[in-house]
């Protein structure tokens, strides 16, 4: 589970072209998702509550739950990559393990491994209410960096 320890911060032109290709998601934007945390190899995104992005019991939908999930991984892993570089994700695995409530959702990327062409990424996703935090869905993820001129 997640370590609650001071984080540490990736370096300002790291977190600034993070920050931009998140600006560019279109999806990201529609579901009013946002950026809590650059360090290296570790991103956290925020999804604050609202209807829309609710299923019909009013939990977190798993689709928004799952793209917030896929975003903060890709993104821990943009945080080790060169900059002439960017990251596409091949696969990811995820478990819902309670439904997502709470005043937001909050989904942690962490880089297992940081290799060449591939790297391997954990998941978690919490649903948070006032400073009470339960982890609400789990996964892996592994995404491919690819050279801007291949795209």
């Amino acid at each position: 589970m997640e370590d609650q320890t001071q984080p540490e911060e990736a370096s300002p032109e790291v977190q600034k072209r993070i920050q931009d290709s998140f600006d560019r998601q279109g999806l990201m934007s529609h579901l009013g998702a946002r950026i809590a945390h650059i360090g290296p190899g570790r991103v956290r995104i925020v999804l604050p509550g609202r209807p829309e992005v609710t299923q019909q019991h009013g939990y977190f939908h798993a689709g928004a739950t799952s793209a917030i999930a896929d975003s903060a991984g890709g993104y821990a892993a943009f945080t080790l990559f060169p900059e002439d570089t960017d990251v596409l994700t091949v696969e990811y695995k995820i478990n819902l393990l309670a439904p997502a409530v709470g005043a937001h959702i909050e989904a942690v990327g962490t880089v297992l491994k940081s290799g060449r062409t591939l790297t391997v990424c954990q998941l978690e996703v919490f649903g948070v209410q006032h400073d009470r935090r339960n982890l609400v869905a789990n996964g892996q993820q592994t995404l491919i960096r690819v050279n801007r001129t291949e795209q």
